[in-house]
């Protein structure tokens, strides 16, 4: 055999018993007994400022433990002080407690307390451009408020017009699509809606209001007995999970499908101040807590009012429909009080632009997406 068959068939050979070594029956068993147990991974955690201990004394428009909208705070809270290691507390104080339940814009501002949880459109006596970021009748939907809110430049607005408060502002919460409301008689055209006297609140009862309603700000505690005493003859609230809560149902019957706010933002608000001191871990701390909290409050609300809805419509409730005259009025009264701001309010103007823009386009997008998916389910 000369050297080159020599090389070559030894080679054949060797890849041979390398193949045959690798085979099943050969290969060696792997001894899972040196891998760690599940109960060995326990929770470790890093905490970066431990030596600092940092309590925000937060303020909300809530009962104590309010469904949804108080107990969504109550998580954020233990989700900061869970991410933080403790270092960072969030102390609650529900509505009435430290300051009433609609002083807490003023309270933050000047410094009274760290930060509160309400909504927007509560403060549209100070500027009516707030009305806008809590949003808008025949407008966005909660999912496309907070599109335009992240990545339309609302959120940049609202610190813009906030900061003249002395105010930061995060998202937290959204209501998602809200009932048009529960009267003490049925509405069966517009002339049964002038002379009214409603519960409602924002860029909403400007438009009732422009269509005969006489609007009332009230808080959560207030409304059941003023509509039990007749001091109010209607009251819109959120939806199906927290008006069945407030027993609405028990003083009057009828209850509308809404139009009025289509996905109302709720917000997380800082004293500027009180949030510059923060530590930048608390800071992002903060803010991706907020996010989580504003997801799922989001959809916290729509879980639990279709649920809700079932149990609403076991007690009799009559659901129904504005009458046409009622919804033709209504986008011509919400023109009207659009043009009326915008002349007298620059800051509302501004914001209303780039509200119409994204709205603009959404609805376009909306049309042949997922109008078209609804129509068709």
């Amino acid at each position: 055999m000369n050297r080159r068959n020599f090389l070559t068939t030894t080679s054949i050979i060797g890849a041979s018993l390398a193949i045959s070594g690798c085979n099943e029956t050969d290969r060696q068993a792997i001894d899972y007994t040196k891998h760690p147990k599940k109960d060995s991974f326990v929770k470790k955690d890093v905490n970066v400022n431990k030596n600092k201990k940092v309590i925000i004394n937060l303020a909300t428009s809530w009962p104590a433990h309010f469904a949804i909208m108080g107990t969504g705070v109550d998580k954020f809270a233990a989700r900061v002080k869970d991410i933080s290691g403790g270092s960072l507390k969030i102390k609650i104080y529900p509505k009435n407690v430290l300051v009433p339940a609609l002083a807490v814009f003023d309270a933050a501002s000047a410094g009274q307390i760290d930060a509160f949880h309400s909504g927007p459109y509560y403060w549209k006596g100070k500027n009516s451009a707030f009305s806008l970021f809590s949003g808008i009748p025949f407008g966005l939907t909660a999912e496309e408020i907070n599109s335009w809110m992240l990545y339309g430049g609302g959120l940049e607005l609202w610190r813009e017009q906030y900061a003249k408060y002395n105010l930061y502002p995060f998202l937290g919460g959204n209501t998602n699509i809200q009932m048009g409301g529960w009267f003490t008689n049925p509405i069966n055209s517009l002339d049964d809606m002038k002379g009214l006297k409603m519960r409602i609140p924002g860029l909403g009862g400007e438009v009732f209001s422009k269509m005969g309603v006489n609007p009332i700000l009230l808080p959560a505690g207030e409304i059941y007995t003023s509509l039990e005493r007749g001091v109010i003859d209607a009251t819109e609230w959120v939806g199906p999970a927290l008006d069945i809560k407030m027993g609405f149902y028990k003083v009057a019957p009828y209850y509308y499908s809404g139009w009025h706010e289509p996905g109302s933002i709720l917000e997380l608000t800082f004293n500027i101040q009180s949030w510059n001191k923060l530590a930048s871990e608390h800071q992002s701390m903060i803010e991706v807590a907020s996010s989580e909290m504003n997801s799922n409050m989001t959809y916290e609300f729509h879980a639990k009012n279709i649920y809700a809805l079932q149990e609403l419509q076991s007690l009799n409730v009559k659901l129904s429909r504005f009458p046409q005259d009622v919804l033709d009025a209504g986008k011509k009264a919400l023109i009207e009080v659009v043009d009326e701001e915008s002349s007298k309010n620059d800051n509302f103007a501004k914001v209303y632009k780039s509200i119409k823009k994204h709205l603009d386009l959404s609805k376009q997008w909306d049309d042949v997406s997922l109008k078209y998916f609804l129509n068709e389910r």
